[in-house]
């Protein structure tokens, strides 16, 4: 059951708002080029607050432009999650491991219901190149709008509505690209519907409520919709309206969306600054398009951008995906029968929240570790391009690299603990495996930074603080004048 009830973005950032993590930029800020400066920048400070530039250099009208929602906030995540503030990381991904296994359908609305008809614009009177849409890095091709988006799709064959997230540059007024890597869902849906001789219908959403984008952003199983996901973590249903032209389920309470039609050629674009923190493929490549017929808004909408980049905190992917990966890893290995688990964190420290993944565990047997790291690498929630899966005992906290690289530095026998998967899933956006064609084959590393079970037991004794000794440093906290909160550990001295 949610504990926070919000419908949409502008309630969302009401509630962020209380907690002092909105930052109005009301100067004037050029959407080229400036506001992924500023952003970058501000995501390396601690307890950067989320940026809503509310003057953008050439635009007139009243769009708003909103960076990085999250950033690198547990508070901000954890409301968009519909859960109170206070968790930490891994306690708020055992929170939600648990809340993914509700789901709940959306519900249809009328036309009359649903805030974003309140500005419809049809045929010629759509005009993306009205709208401040930014470009975030020098080398970019162009002008990008799908980035903290959430792209609706259908699969024609099982009715099974997606929501996905993926880059979309601007190339006309009407017209937008639409890339996708393989095996991703929406990439899938658009070429049955190819096949079929038929374009495929397409929603972008562009100013969306941060849960959308966040479960859009997440694997779920192909056959299943992310609506249904959302409406379980939010305790309601999402409400939606059926588009006017493909018949496609809305986010009602949207910001600014777009509805049209996706055909098989392709137009020039990229390169773009991805997730990893390089551009993605080479430039000029030919990606297909979505042809717009309708675009819709709400009075003074609000525009919502995140930026990717190679800082955990300036990358707007990282803390959440670390989190959602986690979350979902965790559930999908405990219905696999795997016992003991004790937190799962994919890690925000590497490239946007992919590429490594860290359980923490019980053993209780011989090749547990073992076998929780192989599920862990290859289940729906952590096998895309993953390529570093990590156990660590129970006494380490997945979610703190430094923890999980002092057991690798003291447990890890590097030529007994470290096994490979070749050929796993990937993605062309990895930099490391050329030529582009090998990359959406990739390989895994299997590491266990955990104590050796055949001699558990006698394994060299930690360093660490006894319960009593805890609890009387928490208690003089405040008293001491120490910033934040005493910070939650889970390794303890029992001095037996």
């Amino acid at each position: 059951m949610a504990e926070v009830k919000i419908r949409d973005l502008r309630e969302w950032l009401a509630a962020v708002e209380k907690l002092g993590e909105v930052k109005h930029v009301t100067q004037e800020v050029d959407p080229v080029l400036e506001m992924g400066a500023i952003t970058y920048m501000n995501g390396q400070n601690p307890g950067h607050p989320t940026l809503l530039f509310e003057n953008p250099k050439g635009f007139s009208g009243d769009v708003k432009v909103l960076f990085n929602p999250i950033g690198n906030s547990m508070n901000r995540l954890s409301l968009a999650m519909r859960a109170k503030p206070g968790r930490t990381p891994i306690q708020l991904a055992e929170y939600l491991k648990d809340e993914f296994m509700k789901k709940i359908p959306p519900v249809t609305v009328e036309p009359k219901d649903a805030p974003i008809y309140e500005n419809v614009l049809e045929g010629d009177d759509i005009n993306l190149l009205a709208l401040p849409v930014p470009k975030h890095w020098p080398r970019d091709g162009g002008h990008y709008i799908g980035t903290s988006d959430a792209i609706i799709t259908q699969d024609p064959e099982t009715g099974r509505i997606n929501l996905g997230t993926y880059r979309q540059m601007v190339h006309e007024k009407n017209i937008v690209g639409y890339y996708s890597s393989p095996g991703k869902d929406t990439l899938l849906d658009r070429e049955k519907w190819w096949a079929l001789g038929k374009p495929c219908p397409v929603v972008s959403c562009y100013g969306i409520d941060p849960l959308l984008f966040i479960c859009a952003a997440t694997g779920f199983p192909k056959d299943e919709s992310e609506y249904d996901y959302a409406g379980g973590l939010n305790g309601a249903p999402i409400e939606v309206v059926l588009g006017k032209h493909t018949g496609l389920p809305i986010p009602a309470r949207a910001e600014l969306v777009i509805e049209g039609y996706s055909y098989p050629t392709g137009r020039p674009e990229g390169p773009f600054g991805e997730f990893t923190g390089y551009y993605g493929r080479p430039g000029n490549e030919q990606t297909p398009y979505i042809e717009i017929k309708a675009m819709y808004f709400r009075n003074k909408p609000i525009m919502t951008a995140a930026l990717m980049a190679d800082m955990p905190g300036s990358n707007e992917q990282s803390l959440f995906l670390g989190l959602l990966r986690g979350a979902k890893t965790w559930r999908d290995m405990e219905a696999c029968g795997i016992p003991g688990i004790k937190g799962v964190w994919g890690a925000p420290e590497c490239a946007g929240g992919f590429g490594m993944t860290t359980v923490a565990l019980k053993q209780q047997y011989p090749g547990h570790a073992q076998q929780a790291a192989a599920i862990a690498a290859q289940c729906a929630g952590g096998a895309y391009y993953q390529k570093f899966t990590f156990v660590v005992d129970e006494d380490i906290d997945p979610s703190n690299l430094g923890e999980v690289m002092w057991a690798a530095s003291t447990r890890c026998r590097c030529s007994e603990d470290i096994d490979i998967l070749r050929n796993t899933w990937s993605t062309y956006l990895d930099p490391s495996k050329n030529p582009n064609e090998t990359r959406p084959f990739g390989s895994k590393a299997l590491i266990y930074a955990c104590k050796d079970f055949e001699h558990y037991k006698e394994f060299s004794l930690r360093t660490a603080l006894t319960r009593e000794q805890y609890d009387k440093a928490c208690a003089r906290w405040k008293e001491l004048g120490l910033p934040g909160q005493a910070p939650a550990l889970m390794a303890f001295d029992d001095m037996k």
